[in-house]
Parts: C-alpha cells; structure tokens; sequence
C-alpha cells in the first residue's frame, strides 16, 4: 500500500501518491517562475533549490508575488 502525501498550496489541501518536488509543482500548475518567490514551510526558498526540495507530508508551499506602486 502506497503513502498518500497530504500538503498545502497556496492554503488549499492536495494530495498526491508520488514524491513531488517544489520545481514539479510550480510546472504542474503552470507558473511563471520569474514572477513570484516561493515561501516554502514558512521561509522563502531560493529558486536554484526547487527542483532539489521534495514536499512532504504536511508541508506549507506558498507564491509570494511582488507587487509594486508608486
């Protein structure tokens, strides 16, 4: 029986059965990595790490954009 991996994206619960990394996920769903950081687990995950990180149970991913004004 395989381990179902509960985690957090953008506050929304997913699921998967697979080990996912965080530069698997940024493509799954299609982002444009150049717009946004990645807060991974409450801290901001430098970019030349994403394909090394592997989410695991229970772990928090979040986009931070940033937004500019003047």
């Amino acid at each position: 029986m395989s381990q179902i991996y509960t985690f957090f994206f953008n506050g929304k619960e997913y699921y998967t059965k697979q080990p996912i990394t965080l530069i698997d996920l940024i493509s799954y769903f299609n982002y444009n990595s150049s717009l946004f950081v990645l807060e991974y687990n409450n801290f901001i995950c430098n970019k030349n790490e994403w394909s090394n990180i592997t989410v695991k149970n229970k772990d928090k991913v979040e986009i931070v954009t940033i937004v500019g004004g003047g």
